[in-house]
């Protein structure tokens, strides 16, 4: 049976996940705010995960653009619990990604630009 885009793109969310063990959830979510796909545990409400990661990227672009920043490459919120990370997946979606406060940001960094190539090629 050939596994739908959306289990695909759920099997790399994981996949990313169990490569990095500093990502604690994974989501590709819309410009609208709506989860597509996630790989997340019981702590993070997905709806909530939604609205804010379609508002810190819509801001994000708007701060690059307002700026003249250039186009928008990552968000990054650091909390002194973790992280948020987001980075766009096209010009439709994002990818966000929640990180421990010891997580090594560079490996991390790495782990969603390598989700990000496979990602594209399923969209």
């Amino acid at each position: 049976m050939i596994a739908s885009r959306i289990d695909r793109i759920v099997a790399q969310l994981e996949r990313m996940r169990a490569l990095s063990s500093d990502i604690e959830a994974a989501a590709v979510i819309s410009i609208e705010g709506l989860t597509v796909a996630s790989s997340i545990g019981d702590e993070v409400d997905e709806e909530r995960l939604g609205a804010m990661s379609a508002a810190m990227q819509a801001l994000g672009e708007r701060i690059a653009d307002e700026l003249g920043r250039g186009t928008l490459d990552q968000v990054m919120i650091q909390g002194d619990a973790g992280y948020a990370l987001l980075m766009p997946l096209d010009e439709n979606s994002v990818l966000c990604a929640l990180a421990g406060q010891e997580a090594k940001l560079g490996l991390v960094y790495l782990d969603m630009r390598r989700a990000l190539t496979t990602l594209r090629e399923l969209r």
